[in-house]
């Protein structure tokens, strides 16, 4: 199944960054920031192996279900904590991107915030896909009822 990130190729690249904010900002400030930096990669990149992207905040909720490390209550990183995520076509296309004199000036301002630098990792994408729809999940359960 795949279709979770319309367009994305089987074989793409997905890249994470980590950004921890540095106290004398405010998430306000990276959102700002990151808006002008994807902004850029967009009009810039969509048709040079860009797809797609999210960034993501850490809400402080740490599964008690889905966690092996005990019983947490809250993440120490709540609200100061961001992922972005971004779809390539290439690692290449994404390397490239970067060295664009309009993408560094804007990568630098968001680098400002960051209490931790940046390390970008970039991984191979094994599996993506949406959930079923209603008429789907039914037909899937009933599936596994007839296998067993």
């Amino acid at each position: 199944m795949s279709g979770l990130i319309p367009n994305f190729p089987h074989d793409g690249v997905v890249t994470v960054n980590r950004v921890i904010i540095k106290p004398e900002f405010t998430v306000d400030d990276l959102q700002e920031r990151v808006a002008f930096l994807c902004e850029n990669v967009k009009t810039y990149h969509s048709d040079t192996g860009f797809v797609g992207g999210f960034v993501a905040l850490n809400s402080g909720n740490i599964s008690n279900e889905g966690s092996s490390i005990g019983q947490a209550v809250e993440s120490d990183m709540k609200g100061k904590e961001a992922l972005i995520v971004t779809f390539w076509n290439s690692f290449e296309d994404h390397e490239e991107s970067h060295r664009s004199e309009t993408f560094q000036p804007l990568f630098m301002k968001v680098l400002e915030l960051c209490e931790n630098g940046n390390e970008e990792i970039a991984y191979d994408m094994l599996w993506s896909g949406k959930a079923y729809s209603a008429e789907e999940a039914e037909a899937a359960r009933a599936s596994k009822l007839h296998a067993a």
